[in-house]
């Protein structure tokens, strides 16, 4: 056979041998899914670790990240592992002869040849440690290589790594055993990292740290012999002590669990809007003031940086360990008492309905079948729409409800994305009980209206990644009421007595005075306060997460001073004071009804049905309200004093029946009505 022949043959089974090897390769590709499930993790905008998901049979493996990894570990670890990885195609043929002939001249195996790639698909495709394995290895090694770069296999072998239980990765070693991301490690750190995947079990430091200091001092020995450390830093690295295991940090644990949920398999890491700073605050504040409403208690806060809508700080509970702190109360959905009542009197300033100082009367009215009545039961006849949404009167928000229409109320809000919740919502339309809490609303939904009213009435989105964030700067929004006003409402809101205390710290911080607005729902099981200080909006919640009822803890009491801690942790820029101006309604609106001649009979009113507790001169009574100069009441003809000290009239009814009652001002004009009174 001539030479040319020879060669041609030669070719071919060359040739032969390539393709057959690229079939088997396409055929049994490696592989590479389990490097591809990783724990998620969620952090901060910071990048301050949150809280992370486990991966199967409850793993801890989070994706290492090159960039955030010391790289002097980085150097060392292939220093020590692999000395060649920059080198070699995924087998090192040299490190094949120097195990073999220490394994002939020994008698027994002194030295590995495995790289770091064979380490990999070891970790990517576990088997038996034997020869036919190994064999496998070297296969898949070359299959690895031909498909990775040289820094996705390092970071992939930093991804599967066992270091003992159920850690696996660099990042879950490090966070677990130091406390810290992997990004700055000690000489002592690094040795012991670098010598745990080799024996995981057998060197775990928390349960075996003998075992653990010898298995490091032999990797600091290793680094001298290469020459990267010294004897004495070798020595120094040796006398750091050994950590025990520490569990995860897990910081604004309900969000940022959902986000770690969300996030992208191809992602891992989701950065969110969350300021751990800030969250570190406030959880122990929020079990702190639960701890400070009963055993059954529970609390959320939400922080909302209306540029962007920024989720600043999130606090789903008081607390894992509280009653129904599994649970979510940011995303529960909730009554929010009077907390709806900003918007009412918004979108009437909006419509031209009525203005800050349109005058509407305080006065017992039935709607159809509705009677609301005031928190305190007392009512104060003529007042201004500004009075009237300070001091949160129920009557005149809901004859505002009324004229707006309860439907196109709730069609404005739903337009802009925010869910009110109505009981039986098939069979029953939208009622003026709304505007007292008798709907449900999330705290979340709750902050989108808030924030736009700190932001001239333009509706967003909140936003709980920073990418979020910046698109959301960017965004119109859709108008939720025109900017003149939001303005209108946020200055009545400022005028709302402070609770107790907080009015000279604000003024000694030098903050601008908050716009907020509490709400208490139906048998005290809500209580709920919202506020705009500066460039935030603040939410906050107090109550039982099975909506259990509370006795007595309004949203004043229960709510707002907590609202005032919050804002205390933010940073907000001082302001200078609004300037006073006279006020004055337009004339067309100075009065929402014209007023009647005569003294006007507020409560009870004409043909009502009273319920009282008690009867006689023990029981807490009515406390009668009239309009006019100069009254004098009677029932029956019989005159009825008014109280020295509160010069409030109280009627304390005999018994059941049917009553006249008859209010006489100064000119000696009278208004009289039938009432009947029953027994609670």
């Amino acid at each position: 056979m001539s030479g040319a022949r020879r060669l041609a043959l030669a070719l071919v089974g060359l040739l032969a041998v390539e393709v057959a090897v690229f079939a088997l390769d396409a055929v049994l590709p490696p592989d590479l899914s389990r490097g591809e499930r990783s724990s998620p993790v969620a952090l901060d905008r910071r990048g301050v670790w949150l809280r992370a998901l486990p991966v199967e049979n409850g793993r801890w493996r989070i994706r290492a990240d090159l960039t955030r990894t010391d790289p002097s570990f980085q150097r060392r670890l292939v220093t020590v592992e692999d000395e060649r990885f920059w080198l070699h195609r995924g087998v090192d043929p040299l490190a094949i002869l120097r195990a073999g002939g220490g394994a002939v001249a020994s008698g027994e195996v002194t030295s590995g040849a495995s790289t770091l790639t064979m380490q990999t698909a070891r970790l990517l495709e576990p088997r038996p440690r034997n020869l036919g394995s190994k064999l496998i290895e070297m296969a898949r090694s070359l299959q690895i290589e031909a498909r990775l770069s040289k820094r996705e296999i390092l970071a992939l072998y930093l991804t599967l790594a066992p270091y003992g239980g159920n850690l696996e990765g660099v990042r879950a070693a490090s966070l677990s055993y130091f406390g810290q991301e992997p990004e700055t490690l000690t000489l002592g750190q690094q040795a012991l990292l670098i010598a745990l995947p080799q024996s995981p079990e057998a060197r775990r430091p928390d349960r075996r740290p003998e075992a653990a200091r010898a298995a490091r001092r032999q990797v600091l020995d290793k680094m001298v012999r290469a020459r990267v450390i010294t004897e004495v830093e070798a020595h120094e690295a040796d006398t750091e002590p050994l950590p025990g295991r520490a569990p995860f940090p897990a910081m604004a644990w309900h969000v940022a669990g959902q986000l770690a949920r969300a996030a992208p398999v191809s992602q891992a890491t989701v950065v969110s809007t969350i300021d751990a700073r800030l969250q570190s605050k406030l959880e122990p504040l929020a079990a702190q003031v639960a701890r400070g409403q009963g055993p059954e208690a529970t609390a959320a806060i939400l922080v909302i940086e209306i540029d962007g809508r920024a989720v600043r700080a999130a606090v789903g509970s008081a607390g894992l360990q509280r009653p129904g702190g599994w649970i979510d109360m940011t995303r529960a959905v909730r009554s929010p008492g009077s907390a709806l009542k900003p918007f009412i009197y918004g979108f009437a300033f909006d419509d031209g309905i009525a203005a800050p100082d349109t005058q509407i009367d305080d006065a017992a009215r039935r709607f159809g079948d509705y009677q609301p009545e005031n928190f305190d039961r007392v009512f104060r006849g003529k007042v201004t729409a500004r009075e009237a949404l300070a001091n949160s009167l129920n009557v005149p928000a809901v004859e505002l409800l009324d004229k707006l229409g309860p439907a196109a109320f709730e069609a404005r809000v739903d337009a802009v994305g925010v869910n009110l919740i109505r009981p039986k919502t098939q069979t029953r339309g939208a009622g003026l009980a709304m505007a007292l809490g008798g709907v449900g609303i999330t705290l979340r939904d709750l902050a989108v209206l808030y924030a736009a009213l700190g932001d001239g009435g333009v509706a967003k989105p909140l936003s709980w990644t920073e990418m979020e964030a910046a698109r959301r700067k960017d965004q119109v929004g859709e108008r939720l009421m025109r900017s003149e006003a939001a303005g209108q409402v946020l200055d009545i809101l400022r005028e709302t007595p402070p609770p107790a205390g907080s009015t000279p710290a604000a003024l000694t911080k030098g903050r601008p005075v908050m716009a907020f607005k509490t709400g208490t729902s139906y048998g005290f099981r809500d209580a709920v306060a919202a506020g705009i200080v500066g460039r935030y909006v603040i939410v906050v919640w107090t109550g039982r997460a099975d909506g259990g009822a509370r006795g007595g803890l309004t949203g004043r009491d229960a709510a707002l001073p907590l609202l005032f801690d919050v804002a205390d942790q933010l940073d907000t820029p001082a302001s200078a004071p609004r300037p006073i101006a006279p006020r004055a309604a337009p004339q067309a609106l100075e009065r929402l009804e014209q007023a009647d001649q005569g003294p006007r009979l507020i409560f009870p009113p004409d043909g009502a049905t009273v319920q009282v507790g008690g009867f006689g001169s023990a029981a807490r009574g009515l406390v009668l309200a009239a309009g006019g100069e100069g009254l004098s009441w009677y029932v029956e003809g019989a005159p009825l004093t008014a109280d020295s000290v509160s010069g409030r009239t109280v009627w304390r009814p005999t018994g059941p029946g049917f009553y006249r009652l008859t209010v006489v001002d100064a000119q000696g004009r009278k208004a009289s009505a039938h009432v009947r009174i029953k027994g609670g």
